[in-house]
């Protein structure tokens, strides 16, 4: 049996609620447990902090800090058509274990919440993407 990690971790969801596989990552002595400090309160207040992305470099700056700070990875994409609504923007975030379903839904669902009140960011990154394909949006460079 593995030792417990030294910092508070995301409680358990309900069993058959969840499919995180949560318990074999806490088995795993190679496991990356960053996902796992993700509380319920803290994910509450990274939705929150998404909801209110006021910019492009912004949402980039917290794409950073969620994979620097808990590995979790965003693709942000627009569609292979022309966008004319937000649903030609696609917001996924990588499966990984650990990271609980409805996290994945929430994360995604704030980002969109954000665009909607600043269509300004969505028209930044169609310009910066192109209206062609599936695009990284993220700026290269270090």
């Amino acid at each position: 049996m593995t030792t417990p990690p030294l910092f508070p971790i995301r409680t358990e969801c309900p069993p058959g609620a969840c499919t995180c596989g949560r318990d074999a990552l806490l088995q795993d002595p190679l496991g990356d447990l960053r996902i796992m400090r993700l509380t319920r309160e803290d994910e509450k207040r990274l939705v929150l902090r998404l909801e209110n992305i006021s910019s492009l470099a912004d949402l980039h700056h917290m794409q950073d800090l969620m994979e620097q700070q808990i590995g979790l990875r965003l693709q942000i994409s627009t569609s292979g058509r022309e966008v004319r609504s937000l649903r030609g923007i696609t917001i996924l975030v990588e499966e990984q274990p650990g990271l609980c379903r409805k996290t994945r839904q929430s994360i995604p669902a704030a980002i969109k919440r954000s665009l909607e009140l600043h269509p300004e960011i969505a028209y930044e990154m169609l310009d910066a993407g192109g209206l062609f394909g599936p695009v990284d949006l993220k700026p290269a460079g270090p």
